[in-house]
């Protein structure tokens, strides 16, 4: 299965203009820096203020990624190449490096190169094919997950349907608490595998104006949007399109890497999450789309991704799904904690307070005692509806006995004053005797039973 990257090279004047980030004096690498208009967006220095992402390790599944890139050195660890050719470590192309130096890019020197989103992070380099260039994703998927990562970044796409065990990748990572972001596509027209799997975090590109990057695939799949417009990135010297150190670039990929980073952020300030609980960070404290319409929008999703308000609002923990598609047998192992603790919730102080201990969380198990639960319920109600019926017939026995004939003398032992026979219709009683209320004596008013509608606890 041919696999596609995400990221575009920019047109042949502003990719010159890209070139010229490379092989400049050291006093110019300042240029680069500037020139990274989405650290300006994101305000990486109020959200350094809480978390750099130290303690995280991002899978980026990739054409590999140049572990001795100035602005990536200490950051990359050992990889994984499914074809084991060692292309973890030797990039095809530039594709690679530059999505993890949009993730934990760290610069070099005083103020000068790049620096991605969360610089305390580590790189868990994979390449994306088999010997043969096959796709190998599910196998990096699962690789990732078994070594240590917390998020996998996936700024592929395939050309087809992809493997038959991509959805059960998906649902390994899910169930082992591993979130999994991918890009929607470069070419304007549908949601594309993986991005469109239950499960996978499908996201979308913007520019500078927070306006939908034309070419950015769309459809309900997609959940985020972030920048991946004129982005600058690292490169390969002599590698690939960009064959420089730096150069600019855009598309989803782009975007996709800095989901991933702002995911590992949440994951560095609160660790006992669940992948859905991390989206679920992600999207409440995501800017409104630039549309103004109802979310989620097939285009934003549910907004631009905010970093900062994502690390610090109040946010309710939610389920441990969160907004994420559920692909079979995902479960999550990581814990949710209790509303009003270091995941959001509303405590009393509105503070965050310190992390919960993680509830384990049962799958198919958990069908017995709601069934127990539920058989108890019906015959507790069967009681309450017998007491009831047995209560009303004895009311209505009391009520018949005591009850006269029409016309005829009071009961043995009446009360001096027993109400007289009711005249015929029309005709007047004696003075001072009214009759009783028709129908006497009185029905019985119907019992209002919690269990039925408008009663029931919900």
């Amino acid at each position: 299965m041919r696999l596609t990257r995400l990221t575009r090279a920019l047109g042949t004047a502003t990719l010159t203009a890209g070139f010229l980030f490379a092989g400049l004096p050291a006093a110019s690498a300042d240029q680069v820096r500037d020139a990274q208009w989405a650290n300006q967006y994101f305000d990486l220095e109020k959200v350094w203020q809480v978390t750099k992402g130290d303690g995280v390790t991002v899978a980026v599944i990739d054409t590999g990624v140049d572990a001795s890139h100035p602005d990536l050195t200490g950051s990359v660890l050992r990889g994984f190449d499914p074809g084991g050719q060692g292309r973890d470590a030797k990039p095809t192309e530039e594709h690679g490096t530059g999505m993890a130096s949009l993730i934990a890019g760290h610069g070099h020197g005083t103020d000068t190169g790049m620096v991605g989103l969360a610089p305390g992070v580590k790189i868990l380099p994979i390449y994306r094919g088999t010997a043969t260039n096959g796709d190998a994703i599910p196998d990096g998927i699962k690789w990732a997950v078994d070594h240590g990562a917390k998020v996998i970044n996936i700024s592929q796409v395939s050309s087809g349907d992809g493997r038959d065990d991509l959805p059960d990748a998906v649902a390994y990572a899910i169930k082992h608490g591993v979130l999994v972001v991918a890009g929607s596509g470069n070419d304007g027209g549908e949601v594309r595998s993986p991005a469109n799997i239950p499960g996978v975090l499908a996201v979308g590109a913007v520019d500078k104006n927070e306006q939908i990057w034309p070419k950015s695939n769309y459809g309900p799949e997609v959940m985020l949007t972030a920048p991946g417009s004129d982005i600058v990135m690292a490169g390969v010297a002599g590698l690939g399109s960009c064959n420089k150190q730096y150069c600019l670039a855009d598309g989803t990929s782009i975007a996709t890497a800095y989901v991933s980073a702002a995911a590992a952020l949440v994951y560095a300030k609160f660790p006992n999450l669940t992948p859905g609980q991390v989206a679920n960070r992600l999207v409440k404290s995501a800017a409104a789309p630039a549309s103004g319409g109802k979310t989620p929008d097939p285009h934003y999703g549910y907004g631009v991704i905010q970093p900062y308000d994502a690390l610090t609002k109040n946010i309710p923990t939610g389920s441990a799904q969160g907004p994420l598609g559920a692909p079979s047998g995902s479960a999550p192992s990581a814990g949710a904690s209790a509303p009003g603790d270091s995941q959001g919730g509303s405590s009393g102080n509105g503070g965050l307070g310190t992390p919960g201990a993680a509830p384990e969380l049962k799958q198919s198990s958990g069908a017995t005692p709601m069934i127990i639960a539920a058989v108890g319920g019906v015959l507790v109600l069967i009681v309450v509806l017998i007491v009831i019926v047995v209560v009303n017939n004895r009311r209505r026995s009391r009520a018949q006995a005591v009850q006269p004939p029409v016309g005829g003398p009071a009961p043995y032992g009446a009360a001096p004053g027993w109400p007289p026979a009711q005249p015929p219709f029309g005709q007047q009683g004696p003075p001072g005797q009214q009759p009783p209320p028709y129908g006497y004596p009185p029905p019985q008013q119907p019992y209002n039973n919690p269990y039925q509608d408008g009663g029931q606890s919900r």
